[in-house]
């Protein structure tokens, strides 16, 4: 049967009925609403292009409800759709296969609705329509489509609802496509027609409002329009009046286009400045919170800027743009502005981390000012803290600190160090303020000075022997307070204890006060007051840095008195009573917790051999645990088990055999892990310490394994970021089992060479993209080494046909300009092994491909010393079989 008869013969059938479905879809009526969707399930199964034609026509039929016409459109975008990357591609491939006729009917459907008298039918198809042109316009498959919804634009007969429709269209479209797949000529159509809708004389408000959104989406089209000087005055004159316009949402959204223009425009806003202070200014100190916060992130764009060119080159700021110091010129007006924002706190914002208003946007800019201008912003703010710092009014003591704590990145060290000790005891002392906002904000201040200068390994810190105990006093005292401020004493703590870190003896001086912040600290995950939580995950997170960076030597006995603790609390949890599911999330997160505190305790205690034998004494109590935690099937969990499992492998080496047949259904069940991607990602890594640990006497599981790592990366379900983690893998299982692998080496290099096909066919325009790309080529030389020293010692001939098509890519990869160094270091590694495992048999091959001369030679004139060390050695493999 001919698809339109098909088609036909359906509608007669269901299509009738489909209003129907999708009322009793939105049923409050459980069973009803289970058969609708099964009816609507088995329609689009049945038949998809006609499912979707009486969509179509349902959102389009004015005589219809409205509460089907919406699930219709609904449903129909879902159709074309999803946020899994897999699930979109097969979507897309059902549209592309559908009936050219079919397809027309329903896209001339939808924009027939844009004109529909109910608001929510014409948003619903703005939507749907820009899903369709996200498919089409890139295959070339939509010419019309920009001609007729500029038509709806120019039409003496389009009504406001019309245009508003159409301009919403616009901006979804220009969201979903990327800039290179319209001409040039289609762009400046859009533009004018979007520019045109701003005008307050020919439009109502809602069109208005839809032409400023539409712009924003726009804007990244617009670069040839902003190289144009005539054309780019034309659109900030437009952009800066409706900054000035009587209703506030579009004010906001005119404004949202200034923060896009300042990142995306940078080098051509000279001449627009002061205009734009103005305006800013102007919103800043006058207008409602929503256009005030806009106006704040105009200026914290112009910051990230001008920190990135000066990333580039702090003296000139040369990356190929102008750095043209607007923060500089602005300053003296810019930080007082800025200054007299941090004055409008709330009165709860001190309860809510998630709170964003004036202040605490206010706070953010001048740290970013800060960054940008260095030492020029203290004698700007200093006075502020100075003044204000001391005054009864609450509001006055919290904003001079906050300054002083957002100003803490930037300024010099030299300029900056004077400043901080004189302050630290102020701020210690700030610590008993009769106010929970200044506790707060001081306890956020200490652990900011913590962060950024307390460097005992760097030679600095505004800690010393003399006041650390002042120090720690006041803030185990302030860990007790309200779980707001004790959040914030535990970032204070984290980051003390981070200084230590690699400090050598300097290290030292915290150590007789690690028991008693431990004991806090425990005291302060167990607290019944923590809210959401959050204050028991920040405890623990904060446990796990102070036995990170304690000094081993000294604290062994009393980090192997907090193991035996933490297994206790671990073992508790399983015993608990689950009634409800959020039961079941908390038990979840406090295992999550313990395991990973277990980690970290593992991974200490094992890195020198005088301790290490506590964690081998107890590893038996220990698998116990992470099995009975496993049992409680909850992801989260799994994820801090398996890691902890990692660790514990690495520790106990061989012996870890004895775990593995009770343990491997759990690595089984976690390589299959789909859904959960970062389950499976974590077990492929545990899978590479196994290895590690085990050597040959993995061999007995590998079969299986491998079998479900093909698996992984022939799966498209999976998400990407788990295929580059994978390949590795192939490399640690190569080095572990060496001969054996032999038997998987035709389907490992199938996929390893696909995904270097891969690599070279991938968009390099997208950020992305290019960042997985490098991931993925890695990956694949990391699985080339693993692979060619496991055969080193016997067989390395089976990887003799697979030499050409490695040193081809490894090539390929050389002359891609947008390689980042870890790419290089393992592509020039794998060179070395090749050359290592397989002897003279390559000598041929290196005369072939002799880029390989120039590839050391860029990396033995790197500042990298790891890269020519390898570099070094790889030359050193060659030229020994050039020579043999």
């Amino acid at each position: 049967m001919p698809i339109v008869s098909a088609v036909r013969s359906v509608e007669k059938d269901m299509a009738l009925e489909i209003t129907q479905f999708l009322l009793a879809a939105q049923s409050a009526d459980a069973k009803v609403r289970t058969e609708a969707e099964a009816n609507l399930r088995q329609f689009q199964e049945q038949n998809l292009p006609a499912f979707l034609l009486s969509l179509s026509f349902e959102l389009a039929n004015n005589d219809k409800p409205t509460e089907s016409r919406r699930l219709a459109g609904i449903v129909l975008k879902n159709s074309l759709d999803a946020k899994d990357a897999a699930t979109k591609d097969r979507l897309v491939q059902q549209w592309m296969q559908i009936d050219v006729s079919i397809k027309t009917q329903i896209k001339d459907f939808l924009l027939s609705t844009l004109g529909s008298p109910v608001p929510e039918a014409r948003h619903t198809s703005a939507q749907v329509v820009a899903k369709i042109a996200a498919i089409e316009i890139p295959q070339k498959q939509w010419p019309a489509l920009i001609g007729t919804l500029l038509a709806n634009m120019t039409q003496r007969e389009s009504h406001a609802g019309l245009k508003q429709a159409t301009l919403e269209t616009f901006g979804y479209v220009c969201e979903e496509i990327s800039h290179r797949d319209l001409e040039q000529a289609e762009v400046n159509n859009v533009l004018t027609a979007v520019v045109q809708g701003m005008n307050f004389a020919d439009n109502t408000v809602e069109v208005r409002l839809a032409a400023t959104k539409a712009l924003y989406n726009a804007l990244d089209f617009a670069e040839t329009n902003f190289q144009n000087e005539m054309e780019r005055n034309f659109i900030m004159k437009v952009v800066c009046e409706t900054c000035m316009s009587k209703e506030v949402e579009i004010r906001q959204a005119a404004f949202e286009c200034l923060v896009s223009i300042a990142s995306t425009y940078y080098e051509v806003l000279e001449p627009y400045m002061q205009t734009l202070f103005e305006l800013t200014s102007n919103a800043v100190k006058g207008d409602q919170e929503s256009v005030a916060l806009q106006a704040i992130e105009f200026w914290s764009s112009i910051c990230d800027e001008e920190i990135e060119l000066q990333e580039f080159d702090p003296e000139s700021g040369e990356s190929g743009a102008p750095h043209s110091r607007f923060i500089e010129k602005a300053l003296a007006s810019l930080v007082p502005m800025l200054l007299e924002t941090l004055l409008k706190q709330e009165e709860d914002q001190d309860q809510d981390d998630s709170i964003w208003n004036v202040s605490m946007a206010g706070g953010t800019c001048l740290g970013l000012v800060a960054r940008t201008v260095g030492d020029s912003i203290l004698p700007l703010v200093m006075p502020f803290v100075e003044s204000n710092i001391m005054k009864p009014d609450w509001r006055c003591r919290e904003a001079a600190t906050y300054a002083f704590g957002s100003i803490l990145e930037g300024p010099s060290l030299e300029k900056l160090s004077q400043l901080v000790q004189s302050g630290l005891d102020f701020l210690l002392k700030a610590m008993k303020d009769e106010n929970n906002h200044v506790k707060d904000t001081t306890a956020w201040t200490l652990s900011r000075i913590f962060e950024l200068l307390h460097n005992p390994a760097g030679g600095f810190s505004v800690v010393s022997a003399e006041n650390l105990e002042r120090v720690v006093q006041i803030l185990l005292e302030g860990i007790q307070d309200a779980p707001n401020v004790a959040e914030k004493v535990c970032g204070a703590i984290y980051y003390l204890a981070q200084g230590y870190e690699d400090a050598g003896p300097a290290s030292s001086v915290l150590t007789r006060y690690i028991p008693s912040i431990i004991d806090c600290l425990l005291k302060t995950a167990n607290r019944a007051d923590g809210g959401d939580l959050k204050l028991r995950s920040s405890a623990y997170e904060t446990l796990n840095e102070v036995v990170r960076c304690s000094n081993i030597v000294e604290t062994s006995s009393i980090i192997a008195q907090l193991l035996p603790a933490i297994m206790e609390k671990l073992s508790s949890t399983v015993e608990l009573q689950i009634a409800s599911l959020e039961d079941r999330e908390k038990q979840g997160d406090l295992q999550a917790s313990l395991c990973g505190v277990l980690q970290v305790i593992i991974q200490k205690l094992s890195s020198v051999d005088e301790t290490k034998t506590v964690v081998l004494q107890t590893a038996d109590q220990i698998m116990v645990l992470f099995l009975k935690v496993f049992a409680c099937r909850s992801s989260t969990v799994h994820e801090e088990a398996m890691l902890a499992i990692g660790a514990l492998a690495y520790a106990t080496g061989t012996e870890f055999e004895r775990y593995m047949q009770e343990f491997y259904r759990y690595l089984e069940t976690g390589l299959q892990n789909f859904e959960e991607y970062q389950v499976c990602a974590i077990t492929v890594g545990v899978v590479g310490d196994i290895c590690r640990a085990l050597d040959g006497k993995v061999l007995p599981y590998c079969d299986r394994i491998m079998d479900l790592l093909i698996k992984d990366l022939s799966s498209e379900e999976l998400h990407r970021s788990v295929k580059p983690p994978i390949f590795s893998c192939f490399g640690d299982i190569a080095l572990a089992i060496e001969e054996h692998f032999e038997k998987y080496v035709p389907y490992a290099l199938q996929m390893m060479q696909g995904a270097a096909e891969l690599c070279a066919r991938m968009d390099t325009s997208d950020d992305e993209l290019i960042d997985y790309a490098n991931q993925l080529k890695r990956s694949i030389f990391e699985a080339y080494s693993g692979i060619l020293q496991g055969f080193k010692d016997s067989k390395s001939e089976i990887m003799l046909p697979y030499a050409q098509h490695l040193l081809q890519f490894i090539e390929t990869v050389f002359r891609d300009k947008q390689r980042d160094e870890s790419v290089t270091r393992a592509a020039v590694a794998v060179i070395g092994d090749l050359a290592d495992a397989l002897g003279p048999n390559t000598k041929l091959l290196f005369r072939e491909k002799s880029f390989y001369v120039e590839f050391l030679g860029e990396c033995l004139e790197s500042d990298d010393e790891q890269l020519k060390e390898t570099a070094t050695w790889t030359k050193g493999m060659i030229n020994r079989i050039m020579v043999s």
